[in-house]
């Protein structure tokens, strides 16, 4: 018979689990505060005061949870061992919000005729509005977690995401650290000395603190020398921002504009539910054996909480539970991490520090979370599958090139938007891309499925894959023919744009037929 553990909760491993937890969720914060400032001109006063108390209210109330849930196994089973699940915000799916859906969705009501402070309010709201439906998606599909996991292949799945990590969290940082290249180069080498090399750094810091820390000290001291040119940024006053994250309504305004964004936000929830599987396998690995479903209904109530109180970004348990059991943390690391962050949210200390931190020095840590990723997708997937993985980055890819070319400094709106009604000559290059980059994500998993389908020898499952393609194509939830990548009844649109429908849906169906066709000559043959 177990007896419950009465040693110290609190291991000499937490301290560096602490840190290390932190500033994962500190590096987040700080990409979607700067990219939302400074790459689309948000008012920082709706990021720090209204977006950043809710989304640390998430991260502060899933660590709650995880840290009693460790209490408690380590109570049942007698063990002083036991590691908490790390939760935080995830890092894919956050910067994904930013850059796809909150950044554009400003834009978009600036060009609608709103000012500035009233398009981030609307912005603001579409954010709730995405955290309350994505964590009803994840709550609904905790209790079918592993239903999920068995009909979409795995490569599907860490494709589609490795897709985003490689283009978008790892190539648009990539840029920002070679603005500032003494800064931000110096910071990604130490990164990928301590974490990919595993090389060990002096005192035993952690890699992660180092880079920002050199990072820091690089730009500060070239920066008042003269030697970054207007690359520098004296330090912004202190402010103590005190927001409390009380509930509220005001997501209920932001539905409405959450339609065209769904293909965006729903494979965001569905990915953090087989991600919660995944990281709860591998802490059963490691030892601590924790209830799937548990874990993934604390992950869907926090993203909820969160969103009920204005968060713009969704929490996940993190996938690196055996490393900080490895690093002797047990469940105090967890507990420190919530309070930190969640107390800084409303006293507002986490603005004034991510103010503090260049992107530069914050850039080189996703690089290393895009190199994790994508080496992941190719590693937990058979070798085999290996061209299913790969195959899946195009849309990716389209979807990066497509956020580049319809900034109006590269490409006049009204020039780019005139390729879609011009098909005289040929469905236009940027039109192709356009098209093929909306919905990337959903597309990524419907292409690696099939060719997952084709290299297990299962031709009609590839084609019933397509067929779903089809489907999904008239309906604009992938290619769609809108720029702004919206949902639409095929019937209802003008004769060009419907015509590119007619064409893509077309070729998922033609395809489908081919391998059907296929699929009945090797049954003849066997």
């Amino acid at each position: 018979m177990n007896t419950p553990a009465k040693g110290r909760w609190l291991g000499p491993g937490d301290l560096n689990g602490f840190l290390g937890l932190l500033v994962d969720n500190l590096s987040i914060m700080g990409f979607l505060a700067t990219a939302l400032i400074g790459l689309f001109g948000f008012p920082a006063d709706i990021v720090f005061q209204r977006m950043f108390p809710g989304t640390a209210l998430g991260v502060l109330l899933g660590n709650l949870a995880y840290t009693a849930m460790a209490r408690r196994l380590a109570r049942r089973q007698g063990r002083e061992d036991v590691t908490a699940m790390p939760l935080g915000l995830d890092a894919p799916t956050s910067i994904g919000m930013a850059l796809l859906v909150l950044g554009p969705a400003f834009a978009h009501f600036k060009q609608g005729g709103m000012d500035a402070q009233a398009a981030a309010i609307a912005t603001w709201q579409l954010g709730m509005a995405s955290l309350v439906v994505m964590g009803v998606l994840k709550f609904v599909l905790s209790f079918f977690g592993g239903m999920v996991q068995r009909h979409v292949p795995r490569a599907g799945l860490l494709g589609s995401i490795a897709g985003i990590a490689l283009v978008l969290i790892g190539f648009l940082p990539l840029v920002e650290i070679l603005k500032l290249p003494v800064v931000g180069f110096t910071g990604l080498g130490i990164v990928l000395y301590a974490l990919v090399a595993r090389r060990r750094l002096p005192f035993g810091m952690p890699g992660v603190l180092a880079a920002v820390i050199a990072g820091v000290l690089l730009y500060y001291a070239l920066g008042s020398l003269g030697w970054l040119g207007a690359g520098y940024h004296a330090p912004a006053a202190w402010q103590w921002r005190f927001a409390l994250p009380w509930p509220t309504l005001q997501w209920l305004g932001g539905l409405a504009y959450t339609v065209p964004y769904l293909p965006l936000i729903l494979p965001f929830g569905l990915l953090m539910v087989v991600g919660g599987i995944n990281v709860t396998e591998s802490a059963r690995a490691a030892g601590d054996d924790y209830r799937t479903r548990d874990i993934l209904l604390v992950e869907a109530l926090a993203t909820l909480a969160a969103g009920f109180c204005g968060g713009v970004a969704q929490t996940t348990p993190y996938i690196g539970q055996p490393s900080y059991k490895a690093m002797g943390a047990r469940s105090g690391y967890t507990l420190l991490t919530g309070l930190v962050v969640g107390l800084g949210g409303i006293f507002g200390y986490l603005s004034n520090l991510i103010e503090l931190v260049p992107l530069a020095a914050l850039a080189p840590i996703l690089v290393f979370v895009a190199i994790s990723i994508t080496v992941q997708a190719f590693e937990a997937t058979p070798i085999r599958y290996a061209p299913a993985v790969a195959f899946s980055f195009f849309p990716a890819i389209a979807r990066m090139v497509t956020i580049k070319l319809s900034d109006p400094t590269y490409v006049a709106p009204d020039h780019f938007a005139a390729l879609f009604g011009d098909a005289s000559h040929g469905i236009p290059e940027l039109a192709v891309i356009t098209v093929l980059g909306n919905g990337f994500i959903i597309t990524s998993m419907v292409w690696a499925s099939f060719v997952v389908a084709l290299i297990d020898g299962r031709a009609l499952r590839a084609a019933l894959i397509l067929l779903l393609g089809a489907a999904l194509t008239l309906f604009g939830i992938i290619h769609s023919v809108q720029l702004a990548g919206g949902v639409y009844l095929p019937w209802q649109l003008d004769a060009a744009p419907r015509q590119l429908v007619w064409q893509f849906a077309g070729a998922y169906l033609m395809l489908a037929v081919v391998l059907t066709l296929l699929s009945m000559q090797r049954r003849q043959a066997e």
